[in-house]
């Protein structure tokens, strides 16, 4: 899907379902992820013959979830507006858990689901559901569509809003009836709307005195987040750190917005981050927070998070600002503008002392945690390991996408990233499921990377069904399911607050290598040290869709770790 192309078609007479696709087309859209239902039939007819001639390609999942999935890993790992197209009912509802997620994560998707027609809403008609009332939480916007006239006009607006500011996910239900019915066409680009304003205009005196914080500190700390990708202001981010040489972490959504070697970089911030930039949040006297909202699995114990320090907010979203933790200056602006406007002001310094403690901090952490999990005893599989080598085989410039748990925490602790948009996963909702369609997603929009799907064997299962995509489309993707037979976060859990009772967390699964080559993928499984590189290596190398198992240590931990509700430097490294 590329950018919105500025033309305006020439007015023709045609029917609801072709100026749905023509709208599209306007858009620069040339994928949808989808699922067919009676609905939305009368698109699925005008979208046979677009995709005949080469116009635009649809992707069908398995599941309405699976296909939403694919579409948020396609708007993630492109920058553009990712398209679903559902039917009513089942079809709708289904397609709630991703548009919740992108919601949380700041996605930007239209999502189109068919309704049953006007005449017969309000009569539980068969596969009628209030979608629109449905989705209301967790929609940017949402709109129904009643008749064909509108369909142009309000599909504007949904790629207007979906992109713009902070991206969010747009729902937009159009009846059966609308979709038969004939109107003149014609389309015309969003470019604003009444009393939405996605960019506030930036404030100087604000600059000028969040540049006087930024000077009389002495142990200056920047936490960004995935702000910063999202404006494009990751070459903003990297010049401000630069030229300021302020340490750096990133949240869990904000990695790989610059480089992992970046020399200021020390490190995630999060429950599971790592030790140094979580234990040094309650020491340094700025904290300067870009594009990030304080998620409480950044800070913990809010009463207790960075009280020692002066706050300096910068935030596009006003209804972030002040939410969970007070500023003491904000600057409520596009992170790419406010950091355009600080890097001239910048003076460079040392902070030797303050970079020693944190150098400090991450011996502790690969003396204790980094080297037994990288480098174990034995002649079993650890996550990290895998994950660790993965990174050094893809030369780290792979795309990384992971869903929620064990697996998720490792891949971020030890992927390590080149370049922008390289790290997906679900992180405000925490889906499982999320990454496999997500995966197939990303490399549908970028098919010169390299995309590396990290799986446990708990969300694996919730959505395997989308390997039925590869069986259609040549998608070189590649999967690495980690197995250890357990629901392994909870399982975690389990062990440290609830005495050892494995409630309903231990998996019995199937032969995960039997079932990807019943999808035509071709699989192996290990579980040895000694056919680790050798399996990375043909994973790498594979120009098809590739499987790969590791059995892994069933009882292995994530940490550090910050316990639920505890303060930041109440962080165990075991």
């Amino acid at each position: 899907m590329s950018e919105m192309q500025n033309t305006t078609e020439t007015i023709t007479t045609i029917s609801g379902a072709d100026a749905f696709v023509k709208s599209l087309l306007a858009e620069g859209v040339d994928t949808i992820f989808g699922y067919p239902g009676g609905a939305n039939m009368p698109i699925y007819d005008a979208l046979y013959h677009y995709e005949a001639e080469g116009t635009i390609k649809h992707v069908m999942g398995r599941h309405e979830q699976g296909a939403i999935h694919a579409a948020q890993g396609y708007a993630r790992a492109s920058g553009k507006v990712g398209v679903l197209l559902a039917t009513s009912g089942p079809g709708a509802t289904n397609i709630i858990t991703g548009v919740a997620d992108a919601m949380m994560d700041s996605t930007p998707l239209v999502c189109i689901t068919g309704q049953v027609a006007y005449n017969l809403i309000g009569t539980d008609a068969f596969q009628e559901t209030d979608i629109t009332g449905i989705s209301m939480p967790v929609t940017k916007w949402n709109y129904q569509i009643t008749e064909a006239d509108d369909i142009a006009e309000v599909l504007a607006k949904a790629f207007f809003i979906a992109r713009s500011g902070r991206p969010g996910p747009v729902l937009i239900d159009i009846t059966k009836n609308a979709q038969f019915q004939e109107v003149e066409f014609s389309y015309k680009p969003c470019q604003m709307i009444n009393s939405y304003i996605p960019k506030p205009k930036l404030d100087q005196d604000k600059i000028a005195q969040a540049v006087e914080m930024i000077k009389a500190a002495e142990k200056p700390f920047v936490i960004w987040g995935q702000g910063v990708i999202l404006s494009g202001a990751e070459k903003e981010l990297e010049s401000f750190l630069d030229q300021s040489n302020i340490p750096s972490a990133s949240t869990l959504l904000g990695l790989s917005a610059i480089p992992s070697d970046h020399p200021t970089y020390v490190g995630m911030v999060g429950m599971h981050g790592n030790y140094a930039p979580n234990m040094l949040t309650n020491s340094c006297d700025l904290l300067i927070a870009i594009g990030m909202r304080f998620d409480d699995r950044v800070t913990g114990n809010t009463q207790t998070y960075a009280k020692q320090a002066k706050i300096l907010h910068i935030e596009l979203d006003a209804a972030e600002i002040d939410k969970n933790i007070a500023t003491d200056l904000a600057v409520h602006a596009d992170a790419k503008e406010a950091l355009q406007a600080l890097i001239p002001a910048m003076e460079k310094k040392a902070y030797t002392d303050w970079y020693q403690e944190f150098n400090e901090l991450l011996k502790e952490e690969k003396a204790e945690v980094i080297q037994p999990e990288c480098q174990p005893e034995g002649d079993g599989l650890t996550m990290a390991q895998v994950v660790d080598q993965i990174a050094e085989t893809f030369d780290r410039n792979a795309i990384i996408v992971s869903d929620v748990g064990q697996h998720q925490m490792k891949a971020a602790r030890y992927s390590a990233f080149k370049q922008s948009r390289s790290h997906i996963t679900s992180g405000g909702l925490g889906t499982m499921g999320f990454c496999l369609p997500a995966a197939i997603g990303a490399k549908i929009a970028c098919p010169e990377r390299e995309v590396v799907a990290i799986i446990g064997d708990g969300g694996y299962q919730m959505t395997v069904q989308e390997l039925g995509i590869l069986l259609e489309h040549p998608v070189a993707v590649k999967i690495v399911v980690l197995n250890n037979e357990f629901l392994g976060m909870v399982r975690q859990w389990q062990e440290l607050f609830f005495d050892n009772r494995y409630s309903s967390t231990p998996l019995k699964n199937p032969n995960f290598v039997k079932l990807a080559e019943a999808y035509g993928v071709r699989a192996s499984s290990i579980n040895q040290q000694n056919q680790l590189q050798d399996a990375l290596t043909d994973l790498r190398d594979s120009q098809e869709a590739t499987f790969l198992e590791c059995m892994v240590v069933k009882q292995e931990n994530v940490f550090p770790m910050i316990p639920s509700g505890a303060t930041v430097t109440d962080i165990r490294l075991k």
